[in-house]
């Protein structure tokens, strides 16, 4: 039984890797390709900013109703039917509120100008996001696995086609995204035979009510993820005007390109945190052990991948376009700081086991308010750049924070020294690699070694379950 809880486990990653892999390998090919496909660095950054609205706008009218879809419907002796009924029913309710709001929402930077995108996009993928929870809460992996392919090359396709052929520019970026989101919702509504799930007889006003207690807590968690992560451009756009004779979309369209590579652990993270939410959730003996076991592992890994990429930062941003390169320079610090992201979601599981999702909102809500201070004085000091210390930061206190909080739920081992010693490596590897010394790539080449050799047994212990499962 011990072993089959890690065979489950990384099975599960596996078929996740599929669907998320193909997504997500999808957004590393665009963003180089967007770079030759946009005339101008400022046009890159309105695309970022576009998207990062639209991310915003995502939990307000889902009410955060996608994790309650996936808790309540990966619960024993649960109706399903009633659980999707109500989700299908707040979204559509959010979504006519977000209509009503439309003159308020006229004030969001870049809002007016692609307000219909903005609406299209935000109602199509809180759609698809439901659609999938409800066949994740099925443990329809594989059905998950072909909708990521299928909805991968559909909006690679459409984004050659509004781009290039179409020139439509942001607008095609836009279009392309929303218009993928669709196929794979009218997808899996046929293949995961959702419309057996969905009928207005179904609605359960007392389920609902439950279902918004835990989810409600979620959406300023959410925001103010949203804070950390994508606030950054925001506040480069709004206070590098003239920085080095440039525009503020030029530097956050630099900014947003240098989350290029980080992308990679935001890959592996994803991946591993939608298997690893259903073992959390069906895996009830022995939890703390398990939980620990796992983390030792997963640290691992993302520490060995982000020295790869601090590594490579100078040679990997070659393939975009030549006025892009110095982007390398934001990689160092936004890797680490993507590392701890992925920490925090990791511990966000615990509050989901436990449906005290008031934890993560306090938890979250510090480092966002911590974010917004550190942005405002480190881009003032340092120009863009102290926008990539400040989300370093202010993830790092995130996860403090969680590993004290949750220690009254479920006392995990997290491995404090080899975490400690795996940041202290990271960091001087950034400090060299920004520093650009006489060769540089000597000390940065053996600093990544050094973190392999360290990480080598919880990554061996990671890739034996998986190798194992398929013998």
């Amino acid at each position: 039984m011990e072993e089959n809880r890690y065979k489950r486990l990384a099975g599960n990653t596996l078929l996740f890797a599929i669907s998320s892999f193909s997504g997500k390998l999808l957004s590393l090919f665009v963003q180089p390709y967007i770079t030759h496909a946009m005339d101008e660095v400022s046009d890159v950054g309105v695309t970022k900013l576009t998207s990062q609205c639209a991310n915003l706008l995502i939990p307000l009218v889902g009410m955060g109703i996608s994790y309650a879809v996936l808790r309540f419907g990966l619960e024993k002796g649960r109706d399903r039917r009633q659980v999707f009924t109500d989700g299908v029913f707040t979204v559509m309710a959010g979504f006519l509120l977000m209509l009503l709001a439309y003159p308020l929402l006229r004030f969001i930077p870049t809002f007016s100008d692609y307000a219909f995108y903005l609406y299209m996009y935000v109602l199509m993928s809180s759609l698809r996001t439901l659609c999938s929870q409800n066949i994740r809460s099925r443990q329809l992996n594989r059905l998950v696995a072909v909708d990521g392919l299928l909805c991968s090359a559909c909006t690679l396709g459409l984004y050659v086609l509004f781009l290039s052929v179409l020139g439509l520019g942001p607008r095609g970026y836009l279009m392309a995204i929303f218009c993928g989101d669709s196929i794979s919702t009218l997808f899996m509504f046929w293949a995961g035979g959702l419309h057996r799930y969905f009928r207005p007889s179904y609605f359960n006003k007392k389920l609902l009510r439950s279902m918004l207690r835990y989810s409600l807590p979620l959406i300023p968690a959410q925001i103010s993820f949203w804070i950390i992560n994508a606030s950054d451009l925001f506040f480069v756009n709004g206070l590098c005007k003239g920085y080095e004779g440039q525009s503020g979309a030029y530097w956050s369209g630099l900014l947003g390109t240098g989350y290029f590579l980080p992308t990679i652990l935001v890959t592996l993270g994803t991946i591993f945190y939608e298997a690893w939410q259903l073992s959390a959730v069906t895996e009830e003996k022995g939890r703390e052990r398990f939980f620990s076991k796992v983390f030792y592992s997963y640290q691992s890994v993302l520490f060995c991948c982000a020295a790869g990429i601090i590594w490579l930062c100078r040679p990997l941003m070659l393939i975009f376009r030549s006025d892009y390169y110095i982007a390398w320079r934001f990689v160092p610090l936004l890797t680490i700081a993507t590392v701890f992201s992925c920490f925090n979601q990791f511990l966000n599981s615990v509050y989901m086991v436990e449906k005290r999702s008031s934890g993560a909102l306090y938890t979250m809500l510090c480092g966002a308010v911590f974010n917004c201070i550190l942005n405002y004085y480190f881009i003032k000091a340092w120009g863009p750049g102290g926008a990539a210390l400040a989300s370093l930061l202010s993830y790092l206190l995130v996860f403090l924070l969680r590993t004290l909080d949750t220690r009254r739920m479920l006392r995990v081992n997290y491995s404090v020294r080899l975490l400690a010693l795996n940041l202290g490596l990271l960091l001087l590897e950034s400090f060299v690699q920004l520093s650009n010394p006489p060769f540089y790539f000597i000390p940065v080449t053996l600093l990544t070694a050094l973190v392999i050799a360290v990480n080598f047994g919880g990554v061996w212990g990671m890739a034996r379950q998986i190798l194992s499962r398929h013998r």
